[in-house]
């Protein structure tokens, strides 16, 4: 890849006794990019995220941050200095107050920006004297990003960072991280079962089912490469094994083919004309047409 990687996983695999959770993960993230990771539960992204912060070791392949390997022990706890991480949890000291776990965490920090700080507990509301155990979902939620914005980190990872949240704390959370990454050089690295998020933020993408990755690139491209092709014909639809490359599925119901593919319309339209349909449509696909369309297609 041309551009300088942040993350680069290569034939990453897990297995945990019967279950392969990870079967050959490759893909890279860019410096400097909101990197969606999606996947429906079960497909492999809480692994690769362990494994990313060194908390459970792959069985074969390479995973490197910063150009370090995370398999290293001693570059695995750089990497971590280096970084700042939100779990769907969102684990804070409950006993705490907001003005007390915003000290104590800074105090771990040289690069720590207390500007930043004052700048996000004013626009999140955050209530100084209030203990953490009081505060509602959303506002752990707030916090907790404060936190990790704040460090100076060089590579944030979130998983599922709005699990649960309405939809306006949603969008405050992700305008927050659109907002830092443009006045700061860092990369945002975020697994989420919310596609509509990941349209609006992400410009590069990795979609993973069954431990590997059926879908990556920066999203622009990946829009522009992927078409929806409808066939329709006089009679009952034929049944075509199409032999242009990029065919993610094939859907044949009555007088309609619906054909998906990865590499553009043209080649999948060159072939159709041959079938003698009625009418060709070509339409484009959103991202949860992509998401939907690959991983539920049949093996």
């Amino acid at each position: 890849m041309a551009d300088r990687l942040t993350i680069e996983i290569t034939d990453l695999r897990k297995r945990y006794g019967a279950v392969d959770a990870l079967c050959g993960l490759t893909f890279g993230v860019p410096a400097g990019s909101i990197y969606g990771f999606l996947g429906r539960n079960g497909a492999g992204k809480t692994t690769a995220i362990k494994i990313l912060l060194g908390m459970t070791r792959p069985d074969a392949g390479e995973v490197r941050v910063f150009g370090l390997a995370a398999t290293n022990e001693s570059a695995s706890l750089d990497i971590r200095r280096r970084i700042a991480f939100v779990s769907e949890e969102k684990d804070l000291y409950d006993y705490m107050t907001v003005d007390e776990i915003i000290r104590f965490t800074s105090s771990f920090y040289p690069s720590w920006r207390g500007d930043l700080a004052a700048r996000y507990r004013r626009t999140f509301d955050l209530p100084a004297d209030r203990k953490v155990k009081a505060l509602s979902r959303g506002t752990r939620t707030k916090l907790a990003l404060l936190l990790s914005l704040c460090r100076g980190a060089e590579l944030l990872i979130l998983d599922e960072p709005t699990s649960g949240l309405d939809p306006a704390v949603s969008e405050e959370a992700l305008q927050a991280l659109v907002s830092y990454v443009d006045s700061v050089e860092t990369t945002v690295f975020f697994s989420s079962h919310q596609i509509a998020e990941v349209d609006q933020i992400a410009d590069h993408v990795t979609i993973i089912d069954k431990g590997s990755a059926i879908v990556q690139g920066a999203l622009d491209d990946v829009r522009e490469r992927y078409r929806r092709v409808q066939l329709v014909f006089d009679g009952d639809a034929p049944v075509v094994a199409f032999r242009a490359p990029g065919v993610v599925r094939v859907r044949r119901e009555h007088r309609m083919l619906t054909v998906v593919s990865s590499a553009g319309a043209d080649e999948i339209v060159n072939e159709a004309r041959a079938l003698n349909p009625a009418s060709v449509t070509v339409s484009p696909l959103t991202l949860k047409d992509i998401f939907l369309d690959t991983v539920t297609k049949e093996n």
